[in-house]
């Protein structure tokens, strides 16, 4: 990934002459072939745009004749995508032949990346589901006591890898060792009403939990704790449509500079809030058009300080600068269920080496997006045993 974080996008205040009115041709062709990824250039409104394009090589974004920014890595849908096939079995299935098997995705709502480690909230399973591709192995986390899970949906990591899970039947956010263990909780139904998602610093010292509130709540806001006490260190927002203040928030993450980005579902808008909890500013507004929001739903953020935001009612997710300025979407409403094609998409991150993470209720996968210009055997989500056989 560069340095700068706009030098990993086009911009579009460029006057539309020359180079800048072929890429505005291109995109409209693109349009009119239901791209999955656009530049902000005018281009048509967000929605049901079709299957994406089929491509003979590679499926990249944005796509030709602009210059690729990242490109479709892969697909996951359960623990056969991870686990190393041994010869018993693959010798088994060839005499009777069985088909591969594995444990899958349910209801998937949330992810969290840890140096390969993947970790995805199961609703409807009650446990988070983990997908170590470094590792080839999986296993879940909070099936059992202590830490059992009832509804679990946000997820975080901190830099040593420990979870942070967001349980809204609980009202806890549980904690555990990046292997699983479990650790301590907080929270309680005293502290909040409706609880959708939780963030975590990058040292691990303080929680930031969202409270979703809800029609007859007043209590739309992001509550922070102290992580090794619990002690409860402040809130920010309250209910209302101003600056700084929240209608159903649904999930927030740290950006550069330790400005908090905040996804203000209700509002249709991202506001950002200094590391105080002062506000800062928003961006976005309800619409169908590009950088528009109509059901905004998880929030993250790449090391550069690009801002990620899903959006389940165009079934995409919209990349803008740490200022709110667009810069391109990826993805499309589809019932194909392919690469880059959603109905119900909800949780995004982004890992170390700028992977891009994208889960989808509806199709029950994880779709992955490396950066065009890291080398697919680099980076953490790398099998080790397979990398060394080459």
């Amino acid at each position: 990934m560069p340095d700068k974080p706009m030098t990993l996008f086009p911009r579009h205040d460029a006057p539309q002459s020359g180079p800048q009115a072929s890429r505005t041709l291109s995109l409209l062709l693109a349009c009119v072939f239901a791209s999955t990824v656009a530049l902000v250039t005018g281009c048509a409104e967000l929605g049901d745009t079709g299957p994406a394009r089929v491509s003979a090589g590679p499926l990249v974004f944005p796509g030709p004749p602009d210059e690729p920014r990242f490109v479709y890595e892969r697909t996951i849908t359960s623990s056969a995508d991870v686990e190393i096939d041994n010869s018993d079995d693959a010798f088994r299935r060839m005499v009777t032949g069985a088909q591969r098997s594995g444990y899958f995705l349910t209801k998937p709502y949330a992810v969290a990346v840890h140096r390969g480690r993947i970790f995805v909230s199961d609703s409807a399973e009650r446990a988070v589901k983990v997908f170590d591709v470094a590792a080839a192995k999986y296993f879940t986390i909070g099936s059992e006591e202590p830490g059992q899970l009832v509804k679990p949906l946000g997820l975080d990591v901190d830099r040593a890898g420990r979870l942070y899970v967001a349980d809204a039947t609980q009202k806890m956010i549980m904690i555990y060792n990046r292997d699983g263990k479990f650790l301590r909780k907080i929270g309680g139904s005293d502290l909040f009403d409706r609880i959708s998602s939780v963030t975590v610093d990058p040292a691990g010292q303080r929680i930031y939990v969202v409270d979703i509130g809800g029609v007859k709540s007043e209590n739309h806001r992001v509550r922070v704790f102290e992580t090794a006490t619990g002690r409860h260190v402040m809130d920010i927002g309250k209910r209302g449509s101003g600056p700084g203040e929240f209608n159903l928030p649904r999930d927030m993450a740290i950006g550069k500079d330790g400005r908090l980005y905040v996804v203000d579902g209700g509002n249709f808008r991202v506001q950002i809030f200094n590391s105080d909890g002062s506000f800062h500013s928003s961006f976005g507004a309800v619409g169908r058009q590009l950088g528009n929001f109509a059901r905004p739903k998880e929030i993250a953020a790449d090391k550069d300080g690009n801002v990620y935001v899903a959006d389940a009612a165009f079934g995409n997710f919209q990349i803008f600068d740490p200022d709110g300025e667009l810069l391109m979407f990826i993805g499309n409403r589809s019932e194909q269920g392919g690469p880059a094609q959603y109905i119900l998409p909800s949780g995004i991150t982004v890992d170390e080496d700028g992977r891009i993470f994208f889960v989808d209720q509806w199709f029950s996968k994880i779709d992955v997006f490396r950066p065009y210009n890291l080398p697919a055997d680099q980076g953490f989500l790398v099998n080790r045993a397979t990398a060394s056989k080459r």
